[in-house]
Parts: structure tokens; sequence; C-alpha cells
């Protein structure tokens, strides 16, 4: 495997591995936070609130929320207008080059909420749309960390798959997991 040097900050940021190095890193430092005696302090560290106070704007909360609420807005906003520009003129535009990827994610996000189901029979059991979140984006960052070994044709599947599975995703937490639905 050849060894990809950078001579920058920006050069890495720049480059196609980026992103799929930094998940990654981030995905071992998790895990290894989640299995060590320092699971309790990241607990206390999501528990602790930030942000400002002023009287007139309240803007102070726990850092779990700031992270559930206001980055995953800012990720759903990315997602949405990623899935409009492949609508538009990317992977989806077309039926006949959008069926494949469109029949995989309903596949990929059917199959584990079914097995969740039948093996899940608790009062968790509501949890069934969990799992149909595919993890597509570790899939992906393992493929931009493979670079020029991987063929265009499987990233462009795979990024159509994980478009349509997002989508899939915020239709079901739209329609299942929310108390109601403005259409305004």
């Amino acid at each position: 495997m050849p060894v990809i040097k950078f001579n920058s900050f920006k050069d890495f940021f720049n480059s196609k591995t980026a992103g799929g190095v930094v998940l990654l890193c981030c995905v071992v430092i998790s895990v290894a936070i989640a299995n060590s005696t320092g699971g309790e302090t990241y607990s206390h560290l999501l528990a602790t609130e930030i942000g400002v106070n002023t009287g007139k704007i309240v803007l102070r909360y726990p850092v779990l929320l700031w992270i559930n609420d206001g980055l995953m807005a800012i990720f759903f906003l990315l997602v949405g207008l990623e899935i409009k520009l492949e609508l538009v003129e990317g992977e989806l535009s077309s039926p006949k080059q959008a069926a494949l990827p469109v029949f995989a994610a309903i596949g990929g996000m059917i199959v584990p909420a079914l097995i969740f189901g039948l093996f899940n029979n608790t009062p968790t059991s509501g949890g069934w749309g969990i799992p149909m979140a595919t993890g597509i984006a570790f899939a992906i960052a393992i493929l931009s960390l493979l670079a020029d070994r991987v063929p265009l044709a499987l990233k462009i599947f795979s990024t159509a798959l994980a478009i349509v599975d997002d989508l899939g995703a915020i239709v079901v937490i739209a329609v299942f997991y929310s108390t109601d639905i403005h259409y305004d």
C-alpha cells in the first residue's frame, strides 16, 4: 500500500482520504473511552452546560444537547443539500440510474429493522428505527482510504446508497419518532 505524505495541514484536509481518516480516528477514540475508566468522566462532560445566558438570550445547554440538536441540524442540512445535488445532476437524477441504489438502500433499512423486531420483544422494541442506520458512512470512509484502488463505480454506488439511506432515515424519524409534522 503506498504511503501518502502531506506537506501541511491544508494538504491533508484537501485530500480524498481526510474524511475517512478523521472518522476512523474518532471511532477508535470513542471506543477506547467507552471501554476505559474514563467513561464516567465523559458522561459528566456531556452533561456540562455551555453557552450564553444574557437574560434576553438563553443559549445555555448541556454539551450532549448541543451535539444532538445543534450538530445534527447541520448534518441534516448537509445531507439535504447532498440529496438535492444527486437528484438534480447526480446518480439519482434518472430513474434508471437510481433504481439499484434505491432498492439496495430500502433493503438495507428494512432487513435490519425486521431482524431487530424479530429478536426484540421487550419494552425497547420501539427502537426498531435505530438499526436502519446502516453505517454506510463507514464504508465510504474506508473506500476513501483505499483511494485509487477502488473502482469509481463502487464509490458512486456507495455514495448514492448512502444518500438514499439517509433520506429514508430522515423520513422514518419524521413519521415514526416525532410527535407532529408541520407541512408549512
